[in-house]
């Protein structure tokens, strides 16, 4: 009877907790990184507005014969810092879904005014 017992959980219980552990060690690594890794410095929020307000001139400066890689260049710096100016004051934003063109430049608007809304002074 306990050899059958023990062949029932050899043949049942041990395959299906390899296979829970197998599937649990991504999980586990990814733990013991987030606890083994510094908390990452927030950047000052004067800090973030500066550099807004600074790669927001760049942007607005670009004229029409600039070549197409520093447009988007200066674009992608922008929405870059967009984003952690949201993540700084709580601000939602979709510009990391959004694709580029008008609805990429519509998200962009709101955001701007969302963070204006925020206290972020961006001209």
């Amino acid at each position: 009877m306990v050899g059958n017992i023990l062949i029932y959980l050899g043949v049942v219980v041990l395959p299906t907790a390899a296979f829970w552990f197998v599937l649990s060690v991504p999980r586990i690594v990814a733990w013991f990184r987030r606890r083994r890794t510094p908390a990452a410095r927030a950047v000052p929020i004067e800090r973030l507005a500066e550099d807004l307000r600074r790669v927001h001139r760049a942007l607005v400066r670009l004229a029409p014969g600039d070549p197409m890689l520093r447009r988007r260049a200066t674009r992608q710096a922008y929405d870059a810092l967009l984003v952690q100016a949201c993540d700084a004051v709580d601000v939602p934003h979709r510009l990391d879904a959004v694709p580029e063109g008008v609805e990429r430049e519509v998200e962009r608007l709101r955001v701007e005014e969302a963070l204006r809304g925020a206290g972020l002074a961006i001209p």
